[in-house]
C-alpha cells in the first residue's frame, strides 16, 4: 500500500488544554477532547470530552459528548452520552444529560434532567 492509498486520520489523543494559573474568558468550540485546569469564564462547545481538573474553575456554559468533573463548575453542563462528577467536584447549576456517574463526597446543587433514547408518546384519553 503506497502513500497515496492511506487514508488521514486524526490524532485520537489530541487535547486542548489551559493549564493551571491560566484565565480564560471567552468561547471555546472544538472536535477534539478538552482539559481545563486553570480558570475559564464562558462556553465550551465540543464533540468530545470535557475534564474539569480538581484545581480548576469554571464558570458558564459546557455543552459536549463526555465530561469528567474534579474541580468547580458554576453554570449549565450539557452532556450527550455520560457526565461523571468525581469526589472532588462542586457543581452549582442545571444538568442536561444522557447517563450520570456521581461518586461519594461529591457536591451538586441544582437540577438535572435526564435525556431520553425513547420516543415520546402522547397519552391518549378516552372518555
Amino acid at each position: 500500500m503506497g502513500y497515496k492509498d492511506q487514508q488521514p486520520t486524526g490524532n485520537i489523543n489530541e487535547v486542548s488544554r489551559i493549564a493551571t494559573g491560566t484565565v480564560f474568558k471567552g468561547e471555546i468550540e472544538s472536535k477534539s477532547d478538552i482539559r481545563i485546569d486553570g480558570t475559564f469564564d464562558g462556553k465550551i462547545n465540543s464533540t468530545g470530552r470535557v475534564v474539569v481538573g480538581e484545581g480548576a474553575n469554571v464558570k458558564g456554559e459546557i455543552v459536549c459528548g463526555d465530561a469528567d468533573i474534579f474541580g468547580k463548575v458554576d453554570g449549565s453542563i450539557n452532556v450527550k452520552g455520560i457526565l461523571s462528577l468525581k469526589s472532588s467536584c462542586v457543581v452549582k447549576g442545571d444538568l442536561v444529560i444522557s447517563k450520570l456517574a456521581v461518586e461519594l463526597g461529591a457536591s451538586f446543587d441544582g437540577t438535572c434532567k435526564m435525556l431520553s433514547t425513547k420516543p415520546v408518546t402522547p397519552s391518549v384519553t378516552t372518555k
